[in-house]
């Protein structure tokens, strides 16, 4: 069941955030991309309180289970730090994927 809804939200064409209510690293990410203008539909965010099995998944294909998970496309690029650190590449990368206005 974890794998099907992980599955059936991310898209090649879309930036994907997995976050938990009140964490601030969530809430950072979702910060620093709503800088870039996205096509709409282009970046989505869906709440994972609670769902620890797709926890579980994430630690069992990723090697971690915290939050945020940040898929660009259908990669998993890992969490905020590691968005972070792309962020000069950011842009062009969104661009080639067709999320950027």
């Amino acid at each position: 069941m974890a794998e099907r809804y992980v599955m059936s939200r991310i898209r090649d064409d879309r930036v994907t955030l997995f976050v938990k209510r009140g964490c601030p690293y969530c809430r950072n990410a979702m910060e620093m991309l709503k800088g870039y203008n996205f096509v709409p539909g282009s970046l989505q965010e869906f709440d994972i309180t609670g769902l620890d099995d797709v926890q579980d998944y994430f630690q069992q294909t990723t090697g971690q289970r915290t939050v945020p998970r940040v898929f660009i496309g259908r990669h998993c690029i890992g969490g905020f730090s590691d968005l972070d650190r792309l962020r000069q590449n950011l842009p062009t990368m969104l661009r080639q994927m067709g999320a950027l206005k």
